[in-house]
């Protein structure tokens, strides 16, 4: 497949936690996605050491980066991933998604997106640095 939905996927290197605070006013510092709606807060944010609970990944498709008006970007990632049965979490930036999946799918994702045309690395930015980070 090499059709403008084709997409360019980093394997974002920190593995993250996907939280509702249903009263809070400020998650802190440590968030990386921030969502505010009329049940709470959704707060993504890296997982912290030694810390229990749902971990997940994230495939960031900043490589190929794309405006608003581009249909059919996001949907040509998460369809491949509700085919093979992968719960998904997604954010979006300007430009970009980042698209999260539990941490014990990543193989099993990867797989379904590579079948699915696109290609899909291993790692953040220069330097080890994390995505969010990197400007």
């Amino acid at each position: 497949m090499n059709s403008p939905t084709t997409q360019h996927l980093r394997i974002v290197s920190s593995v993250f936690a996907v939280e509702q605070l249903p009263h809070a006013a400020s998650p802190g510092d440590d968030w990386v996605v921030l969502v505010r709606g009329p049940e709470g807060l959704t707060v993504v944010r890296a997982v912290r050491p030694l810390e229990s609970g749902e971990r997940w990944i994230g495939f960031y498709s900043g490589a190929t980066a794309h405006d608003l008006d581009v249909p059919g970007m996001l949907a040509a990632i998460v369809t491949p991933l509700a085919q093979a049965a992968i719960p998904v979490f997604v954010a979006s930036t300007f430009h970009a998604d980042l698209v999260l999946v539990p941490q014990q799918t990543e193989q099993q994702a990867v797989i379904a997106l590579e079948e699915a045309g696109h290609h899909v690395e291993s790692g953040d930015g220069e330097a080890g640095e994390p995505f969010w980070s990197q400007h």
